[in-house]
């Protein structure tokens, strides 16, 4: 049976992981309407990834035999100067979100919860390679002041990006 503070706090990253894959679908919208369709893809599978996220976070409050209870998600940002700005914000984003799973390991840690801090692990690891490849983009966009073929060289390859679904928890 899952501890009750820990379920309160899987339950409310729930709603942050939602709350992220809506960022990420304002992102995309917003970066169709500046026809930059690459980096809409990758923002809308950034979405996507962040439902997984949150169902995979779902999925394991209830099978600890814990209740899962969905609360109101904030309406993004809509607006962004340029590519740059997004892609800051987005780092920005994941970088809260690392200290907010750290948060819960630690807590887990705390409650001497073995299964939760090995279930959270996973999504370290996750949170490891999410601000390494924003961060990896941010510079290659900021190489190219976020401008000119560079731009649309990096909009093609953001196009090629797959997504590929988690394990099972």
């Amino acid at each position: 049976m899952i501890q009750k503070e820990i379920e309160k706090e899987l339950n409310k990253q729930i709603r942050l992981e939602f709350e992220s894959a809506y960022l990420y679908l304002s992102m995309s919208s917003y970066l169709s309407t500046i026809n930059l369709n690459g980096f809409a893809h990758w923002m809308r599978l950034q979405y996507e990834e962040e439902q997984q996220h949150a169902m995979r976070m779902y999925d394991y409050v209830i099978e600890r035999g814990g209740r899962v209870l969905l609360e109101a998600i904030t309406a993004p940002q809509h607006e962004w100067k340029d590519i740059i700005e997004i892609f800051e914000h987005t780092l920005q984003h994941e970088r809260g979100v690392t200290e907010r799973i750290n948060f819960m390991v630690n807590l887990a840690i705390d409650k001497r919860d073995h299964a939760t801090v090995n279930f959270l692990q996973w999504f370290i690891d996750e949170q490891v390679e999410e601000e390494a490849n924003v961060e990896d983009i941010l510079s290659q966009l900021k190489l190219i002041d976020g401008k000119g073929t560079g731009l649309f060289m990096l909009d093609r390859e953001a196009k090629l990006r797959v997504n590929t679904p988690p394990p099972p928890a």
